[in-house]
């Protein structure tokens, strides 16, 4: 049985483990609620709690386990001849399970029966054509090895699900049975659902903070690893940046990489901070009512936009009519459509909603008491909005700015089609530039090897990336509480 399914049977289980906990609870009572410890609900939460939750969280571990388990067991079918290192397994594997899914595919297509699938021979049976058939593309002819492998994968996943469907049913029904059979009018029902939920939320956090740590971890051991090949001085300070010349691994400078991204996002934050900021004056201090029930759902659009679409309104619109205003037919400092001032200007627009929103809930959020105190003493409206408004909003707004510039960094469609794809150190906005965040796509797109450097130069960039942007947020907490102590 499939996980979706397994996960329906639980919730219908569940809602079954509440009504007939609240009636049971009630009718250790004799129907009179006030000899319960807790409200009747309580009592039905707790059976849906104590059948779901630990039958889920098993489903849960499994769905992630078992495919792990199953690769490493399906590889060992691949002899250590037909690869040279982790990263030519890996693409083999990738054909295994591709050959997987498409027998998976015949067999509930009708193409082939189960015990054909189990039999088949790449001697007397072409896969390709099998199946093409059936929708699953393969590059080259199947080997007899990825063909066993598959087929074991196969094997195993099937069992994997049919154990993995009696335990989770197993624990959902002994938690449904377990917490029926205790419920009684002294249960302390509510108690035992509240450290059920506490229990959840601490889980959620500590999921969330392992996340964390597992993305760093993982972008600081590929780092190392890039720095094992690659010398770090050279990454750190080099100028040029050519992966693809000499060799592929003697020019990784990230220095025009990083001027790039900064350049651009200067621009994009000179755009957006201005017009966000002012927007979000107006519509807190002086619009009326009607005017920002309109404007604030309209500005808020433009966070809703892909960046694709923001990348071809750099490309079709912004770039031809600043060629025309800045190229050859005007003042000579533009060659091409794609520059540092196309993708900036593009991305400071897709930027005044981050910065408009947050300053004006921040804004909003102000003390009236404080703009009344200030109209006593005389101020004009602008007055209060200038020397008290905004100074008691600051931290919110500079926590705006900096999410607006952490946004401005990690952005990659805008500059790959507004910007161009040249990585230089120049201080001319009408020229081609590039970013980090569009060489790391660069880098891991290609067919170069996951261990060379040119791969994991990627992890490298990446590592860059999060540590600017951890500055900007320890900048940024520095400023917040140094002026929140002012109006707190």
């Amino acid at each position: 049985m499939s996980a979706s399914w397994l996960l329906i049977l639980l919730l219908v289980l569940a809602g079954l483990g509440f009504f007939l906990g609240r009636s049971r609870a009630l009718a250790s009572a004799d129907g009179d609620v006030r000899k319960l410890h807790s409200l009747p609900n309580y009592y039905g939460f707790n059976v849906s709690m104590l059948a779901f939750v630990p039958a889920v969280l098993l489903l849960g571990i499994w769905v992630v386990a078992q495919p792990m388990v199953i690769d490493s067991r399906a590889s060992g079918e691949i002899p250590a001849s037909m690869f040279a290192d982790d990263g030519e397994l890996n693409l083999i594997m990738s054909d295994v399970r591709r050959v997987a899914e498409g027998l998976d595919l015949a067999v509930g297509q009708g193409a082939l029966s189960a015990a054909d699938a189990r039999a088949l021979d790449t001697t007397t049976t072409d896969l390709r054509e099998l199946l093409g058939g059936v929708g699953v593309a393969l590059g080259s002819e199947v080997a007899p090895e990825v063909l066993a492998a598959a087929q074991k994968m196969r094997t195993m996943t099937g069992t994997g699900n049919w154990v993995m469907t009696a335990l989770v049913l197993a624990a959902g029904l002994a938690g449904f049975i377990t917490a029926v059979r205790m419920t009684s009018a002294t249960l302390r029902a509510r108690n035992l659902v509240e450290s059920g939920i506490l229990t959840l939320l601490i889980g959620a956090a500590t999921i969330a903070i392992l996340t964390t740590v597992g993305i760093v971890l993982s972008l600081i051991f590929n780092t190392v690893n890039f720095f094992g090949l690659f010398p770090a001085g050279d990454f750190l300070f080099g100028t040029t940046w050519s992966p693809e010349g000499r060799g592929g691994s003697e020019h990784l400078g990230i220095l025009p990489l990083l001027w790039g991204t900064i350049y651009i996002s200067i621009i994009a934050l000179m755009v957006a901070v201005p017009i966000g900021l002012f927007a979000a004056v107006y519509l807190s201090e002086y619009a009326s009512r009607a005017t920002r029930a309109f404007a604030k759902p309209l500005l808020e659009v433009l966070a809703g936009i892909p960046t694709i679409v923001y990348g071809l309104f750099a490309l079709t619109i912004v770039g031809p009519m600043l060629v025309g205003v800045f190229g050859a037919d005007g003042l000579g400092w533009m060659q091409g459509t794609r520059s540092v001032m196309t993708a900036g200007l593009v991305m400071g627009i897709m930027l005044i909603p981050f910065v408009s929103s947050l300053s004006d809930d921040i804004i909003n959020a102000v003390p009236q008491a404080m703009r009344d105190g200030s109209y006593g003493l005389g101020a004009t409206q602008s007055e209060t909005v200038r020397q008290v408004v905004l100074p008691a909003a600051l931290p919110g707004i500079v926590g705006a700015i900096l999410l607006a510039a952490s946004r401005a960094i990690g952005e990659t469609m805008i500059v790959v089609l507004g910007a161009g794809a040249a990585a230089r150190l120049d201080l001319n906005p009408f020229a081609a530039m590039t970013t980090v965040t569009a060489k790391i796509v660069s880098q891991l797109t290609g067919d170069s090897d996951f261990a060379s450097p040119e791969a994991l130069v990627a992890f490298a960039l990446g590592m860059t990336l999060f540590t600017l942007t951890l500055g900007l947020n320890v900048l940024a907490l520095y400023i917040v509480r140094k002026y929140r102590e002012q109006y707190e």
